[in-house]
């Protein structure tokens, strides 16, 4: 048996895998208590925010993926549009040629409370207070804070103290960041939930107090703080301060929804993501973009064939993906068709590419913003550290791109969770919170939590598929995955990293699909713990959005041969530490057995699978 860092768990109760013990283990909680897989989802997103509040935050988004025992795979967006007022020329007006990174003016509609409500509404059986009773519990009480928590605080500790004096009331106790193994309290979000639940108790039954709960978030005391912290001059990576476009309107008038999957079968699997609004599609593409013969798993000629897809998918992404219907409708059957890919899987030779090329799907001409026509050109990064969403996996000294780039202005970007659950009635979810991070905006002082800053992901030029645009949803990087095998959920999967995870998911998906069993399921865990890797050929997601043409980062547990095989093919190798690619979690049902098995990544040693 291969040896891994922990066992695949196995059992016929239930399994969570999420990116911090805490969240796993009240999740859990709630299985044990008889719950189902989407109430343990809710309870263990709103844990996540409280523990891990540098990487999520009730306002920001979520995409969720469910797969109900006997249903449909369905998407819950919870991910907000642009407000009204949010337009490119607002922005032009005031100078900019990108959206900022952090501050108001970054700031789409929330989405991610609403999101949970409908979901833990539509598919769940507890009562709100049920699943909200364990964030409640460690934001009152407190919880140890993770290294990483207490390290970004440091980070932005000037920022707090001279700017955004409501986040150093939260998170500068006593004058400084949070110490690890000393609990850490935020009694504002405590005080918040319990308002919300007193407010919402005499609504009726348990679905009529949920709806109740949904309307205090868009109309009540938390839509007018929200709306009031939007009007506040806020110091943000422009080096000016702002306000923000956000106004009660854009709260009121919005809310999650449920979509069909975007999907794609592999060899007798099926994968389903969100769709182009997200970074979704991108997994399916690098599958079509697949010879039918592969290299052998790990060796050089397989990594440097998935890096070189990977670079054609993010093309397409960059020049299609967005949030538009009618006309202006991205044209997924084109990019996701046979014919489509077999002329793009030409264009991978024997050497790496450094050039952006994204393809014509059904003959239409692509078009790229003016900021990424120029990287492609120079060939070069436009900020080399400044590249995607951190992994927090690694250190933020670490010179591997992708961390986290502290500048006097507060150019730190978060990152983001993840949540899978597996129920014993075989109701499956997978979910990837993110934004609202601590370091994005200042925190609400009468909320105990900040907005957040999708719309740095739009592009500040009309006529993209990303362009900024009111009531459109900025294309984001947050992508969890449901895989079917014939036509049954058997697995969810996903990971924080921004522009990376659809890299990661696409590696740990083939790593499951092409190696052995162990003890007769799935080796979720060798495939998270197998060696991984990331490019940064292509315009980053995030604020100040640079590229590394010809880049690729890999472990430095990629073997010898495999790292001097890629230099030969003239990839830009980066070596990183050890266990730094990605904190992937998965949890999968055995459709013949009912058997049900977890794994979590050891990166960072903070994610956790628990289950029986």
């Amino acid at each position: 048996m291969q040896h891994t860092t922990r066992p695949t768990l196995q059992g016929t109760f239930g399994m969570v895998s999420s990116t911090h013990w805490l969240a796993s283990q009240s999740a859990m909680a709630v299985l044990e208590d008889g719950g189902n897989a989407y109430d343990a989802a809710v309870a263990g997103a709103f844990v996540l925010h409280v523990v891990e509040p540098h990487l999520n935050g009730p306002a920001g988004e979520v995409p969720i993926l469910l797969a109900p025992a006997g249903g449909e795979v369905r998407v819950l967006c919870g991910q907000g549009v642009a407000p009204a007022g949010a337009t490119v020329a607002h922005y032009q007006g005031l100078g900019l040629d990108l959206v900022p990174g952090t501050g108001p003016l970054a700031a789409a509609v929330p989405g991610a409370f609403d999101a949970w409500m409908t979901l833990l509404r539509d598919h769940g059986t507890k009562s709100l207070a049920d699943v909200l009773a364990y964030a409640i519990g460690y934001a009152e009480h407190g919880h140890p804070p993770v290294e990483r928590m207490t390290e970004t605080v440091g980070t932005v500790r000037e920022l707090f103290e001279t700017e955004w004096t409501s986040s150093a009331a939260v998170y500068l106790p006593d004058g400084r960041p949070p110490r690890p193994g000393v609990p850490f309290r935020n009694p504002a979000l405590a005080a918040t939930w319990k308002r919300l639940l007193a407010e919402t108790a005499g609504a009726g039954d348990r679905e009529a107090r949920i709806d109740a709960a949904r309307e205090v978030w868009r109309t009540g005391f938390v839509a007018e703080a929200l709306v009031r912290q939007a009007g506040r001059p806020t110091l943000d990576t422009s080096g000016a301060r702002h306000t923000g476009t956000l106004t009660a309107a854009d709260l009121a008038g919005w809310s999650a929804h449920y979509e069909a999957p975007a999907t794609y079968d592999w060899n007798g699997w099926t994968l389903c993501k969100a769709g182009p609004w997200s970074q979704g599609p991108v997994l399916l593409q690098q599958l079509a973009l697949l010879p039918d013969e592969l290299p052998r798993y790990g060796s050089a000629d397989y990594v440097h064939l998935l890096v070189e897809g990977c670079k054609l998918a993010m093309a397409d992404r960059e020049a299609w993906y967005g949030d538009a219907a009618g006309a202006d409708r991205v044209p997924l059957d084109d990019l996701l068709s046979p014919g489509y890919n077999a002329a793009r899987r030409a264009l991978v030779g024997d050497k790496a590419s450094f050039d952006l090329r994204p393809g014509s799907p059904g003959g239409r001409a692509p078009r790229l913003s003016a900021h990424a026509r120029v990287a492609a050109v120079e060939g070069e990064g436009l900020d080399a550290l400044g590249v995607g969403e951190p992994t927090v996996a690694k250190s933020p000294t670490s010179p591997v791109p992708g961390e986290p780039e502290v500048t006097a202005d507060g150019g730190t970007r978060g990152d983001t969770c993840h949540l899978d659950v597996v129920d014993r009635w075989g109701n499956m979810v997978s979910a990837t919170p993110s934004g609202g991070w601590l370091q994005s905006n200042p925190v609400v002082p009468e909320l105990g939590f900040p907005l957040g800053t999708r719309l740095q992901m739009t592009w500040l030029e009309e006529g993209l598929p990303n362009s900024l645009t009111p009531g459109r949803r900025p294309r984001t990087t947050l992508t969890p995955s449901l895989a079917l095998r014939d036509g049954v959920p058997v697995m969810a999967f996903g990971t924080p990293g921004g522009d990376q995870q659809d890299q990661w998911q696409t590696h740990f998906f083939l790593a499951v699909a092409l190696r052995g069993r162990v003890r007769g399921g799935l080796d979720l865990q060798g495939a998270i713990d197998a060696p991984n890797w990331h490019n940064d050929s292509f315009p980053g997601s995030f604020f100040p959005r640079g590229m590394r043409a010809g880049s690729v980062t890999v472990e430095s547990r990629m073997p010898a041969e495999v790292v001097e095989g890629l230099r030969r093919r003239g990839h830009d190798v980066t070596v990183g530490e050890a266990w730094s690619e990605g904190r992937l979690c998965a949890v999968a049902r055995d459709p013949e057995t009912g058997v049900l098995s977890a794994a979590a990544n050891p990166r960072g040693m903070q994610g956790y699978a628990v289950g029986r």
